[in-house]
């Protein structure tokens, strides 16, 4: 059962309503347990005090010293700065947000002691925002000094004596403990934590995990692991906190995989329990007749693929397959196929595509396909007529329609059907949980088909941007994968180059022959992300800056404001080869499928991602021309940026790039919580932790959860929302 708002906020009641809000808005933490689970981002060791000549830049640092100078700068923003000298020489402190009493406090002479990450910029040592203490007492610190030494030797010979004994050298208490730096807010100060984790309820730190499987694994109980972390380590235990490679860390880590396999688990369990239609596992005469129709024979990979989907809608329970591909490797013929199965078991049909560009392609495909069995194919976009929407609807609800391909549009209110079997979500990661799911909520088959109102479709989900096997195994265990790892033959390879602005000149010249020969070409504008408006001003630039240097050339602009019949219009001339340069922003990122077209540009390529860099560079290659792909980058390229052209460069397989650009971004970044729909991880790591996350599948695979009841309360330790597949 989902956690709701009211709930949340009662279960932090013990904290003021004003400090309870800032946690909720500031922190996003809505439970005593999401309290202690907000662990430390890293670890100060504050009792061994630094020295001027042995400071290391980016790296924590604990000096006393004298006060000689503070003021309060304006520019290039009001900000708190003062000197400090230390034994040795001096260093700067800055503070970006301050108190108006805070540069009183910061006297000339007065003695303090700071803590913070000292950065060595031109002007010297900087600490940005340190911890201070007013008026230490050096001798007192310099004895702790010592005793921290002097008890670090004695733990490292303990540890030596008893390394299976993580627990007992995790928990030791030691009066020179690391101090953790938490994740803050406006309003939220460090103490802040330490006080509130005093007043968490003890189930917060219950232990659930069977004591066999612990000592199996070696890790450390639960409320061991969760005192280590907040704060009570020794200072030689600082690298494996920090680096998280301490036992403490490794348990924290297991338990949150654990927790999401058995949520996907829990899901799959959940679907068995739905029933959906039976469309039967041989192939039947209205697939039979469409693959006829095909003018292309199937691919091996094509071929065994079908079998799978088959295969699955002969079962009484949902499909829910992700049929993964490279760009060209014939995904959509699968998928028509697919439908003519339902269609033949005399169910409808609904496709769904993220951009109407890409809905209107997959409508110009299919359409001509259905129609020559005698098929009924409709089209419904945003930009549908009301008159004719209104027609599509009631034809869907009447079921005279036999599949409808469309945009969001689809999963509007007045789209219900008569008798919905299968339902195929094309570049799924485009749509968010809620959007994918709607379709499947409401059209139950229920509308006219009242003997089959329980039945729920089945779910093909496309992907043309492969999810790595890392993150399939851990985030799609609710999920059969299919890939399509084979390209029909015939398809050119294409060359990519990387080119600097600085030859911006050249690549016009270049282009022009292009042109001049009968060919077609894209040019594709920057990404900017921060502002639809701006990456509208750079394409018209763009736009004006190519017509200026090919002025015989036939030159168009395309963009996503543009309204739908613009934007057809346009790509119909780019098709009919009336236009020679297509400039676009990324709208033409899926879907547009123009053989003639041999050449792309995609400007300032260093802003894009490695998926997007590949789809873009998919548009062509799709005639029987050798194409080319220039990325054109501008300088300095950052590491990341000089990684993903690298990839570009060196590899046109999207299975290859998907694991380069997991390694390059992370998995957060690449499969973020708002497109999947899926439990992310906040401290495990697919990459860093694979044998964590075999152990975890392993164990999961062990629970039944009417017999192990304090799995649903892993569950819900881990994740808010517990029927998240649901919502």
């Amino acid at each position: 059962m989902a956690v709701n708002s009211t709930e949340i906020s009662a279960e932090l009641n013990k904290l003021p309503q004003r400090i309870a809000e800032k946690v909720q808005a500031g922190l996003k933490l809505a439970r005593w347990i999401d309290l202690v689970l907000h662990l430390p981002m890293r670890y100060q060791d504050e009792a061994t005090l630094s020295t001027f000549e042995n400071l290391v830049d980016k790296a924590n640092a604990s000096l006393i010293g004298t006060v000689v100078d503070s003021e309060i700068i304006e520019r290039p923003r009001r900000q708190l700065v003062a000197k400090l000298a230390v034994d040795g020489g001096e260093i700067q402190l800055r503070w970006l947000h301050f108190y108006p009493n805070q540069q009183s406090k910061l006297s000339q002479g007065s003695t303090i002691k700071v803590t913070g990450i000292i950065r060595k910029n031109r002007w010297g040592w900087e600490i940005i925002h340190p911890k201070i203490i007013f008026n230490p007492k050096a001798e007192e610190w310099t004895q702790t000094h010592s005793k921290t030494q002097k008890q670090s030797q004695e733990k490292s010979q303990e540890q030596a004596q008893k390394q299976t004994d993580t627990t007992k050298a995790a928990t030791a208490a030691d009066s020179a403990r690391l101090t953790p730096v938490y994740p803050s807010a406006a309003g939220i100060g460090q103490t802040d934590f330490t006080r509130w984790l005093k007043q968490a309820p003890e189930a917060a730190f219950e232990e659930l995990l069977p004591s066999q499987w612990l000592n199996a694994l070696k890790l450390p109980n639960w409320c061991n692991a969760l005192q280590t972390l907040h704060g009570q380590a020794s200072p030689n235990t600082e690298a494996a906190l920090n680096n998280r490679s301490h036992p403490a860390w490794q348990r924290i880590k297991f338990e949150e995989l654990l927790a999401q396999q058995l949520a996907l688990k829990q899901a799959r369990q959940h679907k068995k329990t739905t029933t959906a239609p039976v469309f039967g596992a041989q192939p039947n005469p209205i697939l039979l007749a469409a693959q006829s129709k095909l003018p292309f024979s199937l691919t091996q990979a094509q071929s065994r693929v079908l079998n799978e989907i088959l295969q699955d809608l002969a079962l009484p329970h949902p499909m829910q397959r992700l049929l993964q591909g490279d760009v060209g490797s014939g995904k959509t013929a699968v998928a028509a196929l697919a439908c003519a199965q339902a269609i033949g078991a005399d169910y409808q049909t609904a496709l769904m595509a993220p951009t109407e560009i890409l809905a209107e392609q997959h409508f110009k495909k299919l359409h001509p396909l259905y129609k020559s069995l005698g098929l009924n194919c409709e089209l419904l976009t945003g930009s549908t007529g009301k008159k004719e929407k209104r027609r599509i609807e009631a034809a869907c609800r009447q079921g005279g329609v036999h599949i409808v391909i469309g945009t969001h549009a689809l999963i509007e209110s007045p789209v219900q059907f008569a008798k919905l079997g299968l339902v195929i979500i094309d570049e799924q990661h485009r749509f968010g949980v809620q959007q994918r799911l709607a379709l499947l909520k409401q059209d139950k088959l229920s509308t006219a088909d009242h003997q089959n109102s329980a039945l729920m479709p089945h779910q093909l989900m496309m992907s043309a941007t492969p999810i790595p096997r890392t993150l399939s195994q851990t985030y799609l265990s609710d999920l059969d994968v299919s890939n399509l790892d084979e390209k029909p033959p015939g398809r050119q390879p294409i060359i990519t180059k990387l080119v600097s602005q600085k030859r911006r000149e050249d690549l016009y010249r270049r282009l022009q022959i292009e042109l001049t020969s009968g060919k077609q070409a894209y040019w594709v504008c920057p990404l900017i992300e921060e502002s639809e408006t701006l990456q509208l001003q750079a394409a018209e630039q763009t736009y004006a800056e190519i017509q200026n240097a090919l002025p015989q050339a036939n030159i168009r602009l395309l963009h996503g404001r543009m309204n739908s019949t613009e934007k057809t219009d346009i790509m119909a001339q780019f098709q009919n080869q009336t236009i020679q340069l297509l400039v676009s922003t990324t709208v033409i990122e899926v879907g547009v499928d123009v053989p003639n077209a041999s050449l792309m540009v995609i400007e300032h390529a260093e802003r894009f991602g490695l998926a997007q860099l590949h789809q873009l560079r998919g548009r062509v290659g799709r005639g029987k021309t050798a194409s080319v792909c220039v990325l054109l980058f501008g300088e300095p390229l950052s590491w990341t940026s000089k990684q993903r052209l690298k990839a570009m460069k060196d590899s046109n397989d999207g299975f290859y790039l998907a694991e380069k650009d997991l390694q390059i971004r992370g998995p957060g970044e690449l499969l973020g919580k708002r497109q999947s729909g899926l439990p992310m991880l906040k401290y495990a790591d697919p990459l860093e932790d694979k044998e964590w996350v075999k152990l975890s599948r392993k164990y999961a695979n062990l629970i039944q959860f009417e017999e192990h009841r304090w799995a649903q309360r892993l569950i819900e330790r881990w994740f808010v929302q517990t029927d998240w597949w649901l919502s």
